[in-house]
């Protein structure tokens, strides 16, 4: 029996270890999403769809028995991570003349559309990717098209369109569709010559190619708008003469040594260099002009959507993080540049510096109060061959370079957000602290209280709305579909900080129970709980349920949970759904920023909670039930309690802000949350009347002792020892 229980322990301690998003596997997704779709809506006249091929991850399109056509998922074959951080799914057909005949947005989670972009707006946009002829995509780098842009969703647009582009080229190579060989995409060639470090002026640089630039004039723009057939955007033509600098952009790939020397100066290169990890390079951008090549979406979105990268089938789009300002070039002949920057192009992104890449320009013009034009123009960049040398082919293992790949990226990642993994580590590291040292930290209830509202604090701004790092019933809803299609470490580790929050939640879970995540580091729990605090101090009236409605109450959770468990074996989509009665998506992800339902409801709940505190946490929320089920496991009661608790003293169970202790004094570990006010009542000499018949007795032996100090001690006045005071 003891061997029975310690093996369910360690079963849900893995459980909850491994209750992480979940990721895709190695299998393709398509089917997932083919019993949704009528292949009609694919291919015009299309009757059915065909089995999953073996060798590439799509299916054919039939109609009458006949192949006329093939589908395939952009997710199976390209990344297709938005805004949300989980893939945009899009499902497309080509015929054998490699041109797209139907396109579907089946699934994505973009907040930027949830917020106020009608969803179907972006499929519409989405579906008119039909007609797409990929064999002239092949032939113009991807750009053949014109790229049409939603206000408000430009993101999310691009990345629709990124994977459109490079997914189906994938397909249409692999199956030899249109003329497209599968060999297109052939292994580097040539590599650079990492030796050579000779410094040139800016002159030289812009005479041999090393500088590249793309110039336009107000009269240029004015007229690319005019011809855009955008009869909006041409009615409001930039200002002022036509042969002023609309933007004068230049770009150099400083990672190569010679180029990164010259513009740089040593000691900047040396910091590029401690920037870069293996398999990265950077790009120096330059600009000046009326139009900013950065402009200002960065600042709230993190990513640069008004420039990217792109080379052959494939493009990179810079984020915040892969960004660094630059003073001035270390070359004195060098123009005045209003902008400056370096951008990193990151190791996964197939970049090979030795063929050509372009980098284009977004330009955008407004015609409403909230409505844009948009018209992209390309700089066209080659490194000069005197910067490098021939490759001698070498086999590569396919299965250890993609793992090596998956290790690199997870690596990176890390490093990237070093100082969040920090803050992090020292908030659990000071919890850790205080619970393993309760006694000493709940001395003061002064202290220990104005220490917990700093602590919630932290965990709501940092953990919540700056990290995002709100745990979701979500995760664990997840996991059974992950341990149905395999999963990697490397995947689970993409995502540092929920990672080492379920790390220490299923370690907590042992010791603790469910309350050192609930009871602290939730965003959502911290957010009632200031709330409530805050309605504390303005004098509103706090409600207190009975204790039989109160406990009839406590099971609603666990139904809600199971409830939720059992949709996600048949459906974790549907699951998804149901989940929005957690609303820490809307108040701790979004930050409200939601359609006005959600938004009502999670605020609804918030105002509950200024009456009855925690709210939420005590009858509701599916992820406390989650927890609290394998918090049966812990192996240490750490609460102290005497014997007179409950028999018949009830000050603790009357001050218990959740109600988790019973009127019989026994503290219920599934809805702690591990407030350490019970500690703080254990010690208090003013409430605890266990303490105080004990002080009062101590006083009268001293008094007495003072008194007749050569008369013998009593027995039944001597002070409590440490022993006596010991928890039951």
């Amino acid at each position: 029996m003891q061997t029975r229980t310690c093996l369910s322990a360690f079963l849900a301690l893995a459980m909850l270890l491994l209750a992480l998003p979940a990721f895709a596997a190695d299998e393709a997704e398509l089917p997932r999403f083919l019993g949704k779709l009528e292949a009609s809506q694919l291919v015009p006249g299309a009757t059915g769809f065909g089995g999953l091929r073996n060798d590439v991850p799509v299916a054919p399109v039939l109609k009458d028995g006949k192949t006329v056509g093939w589908v395939f998922l952009t997710s199976d074959f390209v990344g297709t991570t938005g805004y949300s951080g989980k893939p945009i799914h899009v499902v497309a057909a080509m015929n054998d003349d490699a041109v797209l005949t139907g396109v579907q947005l089946v699934e994505h989670s973009e907040p930027i559309v949830l917020i106020g972009i009608p969803d179907a707006k972006v499929k519409r946009l989405t579906e008119g990717y039909a007609g797409l002829d990929l064999k002239a995509e092949a032939a113009a780098g991807g750009s053949a098209h014109e790229l049409d842009i939603i206000s408000g969703a430009t993101v999310t647009i691009m990345v629709i369109d990124d994977s459109l582009v490079r997914g189906g080229l994938k397909v249409a190579r692999a199956l030899g569709l249109g003329g497209l060989s599968p060999d297109a995409a052939s292994g580097p060639q040539r590599e650079l010559n990492m030796d050579l470090s000779e410094t040139e002026d800016w002159l030289t640089l812009t005479g041999d190619g090393s500088i590249r630039s793309l110039t336009l004039d107000v009269g240029q723009i004015n007229s690319a708008f005019a011809n855009s057939g955008d009869a909006r955007a041409a009615a409001r033509p930039d200002k002022g003469p036509d042969t002023d600098t609309y933007i004068d952009m230049k770009a150099a790939l400083v990672s190569v040594p010679s180029i990164g020397l010259s513009l740089l100066g040593d000691a900047e290169y040396a910091n590029l260099e401690e920037w870069l990890d293996e398999g990265e390079h950077a790009i120096l951008v330059a600009g000046r002009g009326r139009y900013s090549f950065k402009g200002s979406g960065y600042v709230r979105g993190g990513i640069f959507d008004r420039i990217q990268l792109i080379q052959g089938d494939w493009s990179v789009r810079f984020f915040d993080k892969q960004h660094r300002r630059l003073g001035t070039t270390a070359t004195s002949d060098a123009p005045n540049f209003t902008e400056l920057d370096i951008f990193k192009i990151p190791a996964d992104s197939e970049f090979d510096p030795a063929e050509p890449w372009r980098l284009q320009l977004l330009a955008q013009r407004a015609t409403g109060p909230v409505d844009k034009s948009f018209l992209t123009f390309d700089l066209g960049y080659r490194l000069p061959e005197k910067y490098l040398l021939p490759v001698t082919p070498v086999s590569v293992d396919d299965a250890a370079e993609e793992a090596a790949a998956k290790t690199a990226l997870w690596q990176r990642i890390w490093l990237d957000r070093k100082i969040e993994i920090g803050v992090l580590a020292a908030m659990l590291t000071v919890l850790t602290g205080v619970f393993f040292f309760q006694l000493q930290a709940t001395r003061n209830e002064r202290a220990l209280f104005w220490f917990r509202m700093g602590f919630l604090t932290v965990t709501l701004v940092f953990l919540g709305w700056y990290a995002n790092a709100q745990l979701s019933v979500v995760n664990l809803m997840a996991l059974a579909g992950a341990l149905q299609q395999g999963f990697t470490w490397d995947a689970f580790l993409l995502d540092p900080m929920i990672f080492i929050l379920w790390f220490s939640v299923a370690a907590a879970l042992v010791f603790w129970g469910r309350g050192a995540y609930c009871g602290w580091l939730c965003p959502f729990g911290a957010l009632q709980e200031l709330t409530n605090k805050i309605a504390r101090a303005l004098k509103v009236p706090q409600w207190e349920l009975p204790w039989g409605l109160h406990e009839r109450l406590w099971p609603v959770k666990y139904m809600i949970f199971l409830a939720l468990f059992g949709i996600s074996l048949g459906s974790i989509p549907l699951a998804e759904t149901f989940a929005e009665v957690e609303p820490f998506k809307t108040a701790i992800i979004l930050k409200f920023a939601r359609a006005w339902p959600f938004v009502l409801f999670a605020v609804g709940l918030l105002v509950v909670g200024l009456f009855v505190e925690r709210f939420y946490c005590r009858y509701l929320c599916p992820l406390g039930a989650a927890l609290a089920i394998p918090a049966r496991i812990r192996m240490f009661d750490w609460l102290k309690r005497y014997h007179e608790c409950g028999h018949p003293c009830r000050t603790c169970a009357n001050e218990c802000p959740v109600q988790a202790i019973h009127p019989t004094g026994e503290i219920n570990p599934n809805e702690c949350v591990n407030c350490l006010h019970c500690q703080v009542l254990y010690q208090s000499g003013s409430k605890c009347p266990v303490v105080m018949r004990k002080l009062k007795s101590r006083a009268a032996f001293e008094a007495r002792n003072k008194k007749n100090p050569t008369a013998p001690p009593a027995a039944a006045t001597i002070p409590a020892s440490k022993k006596e005071r010991a928890n039951v």
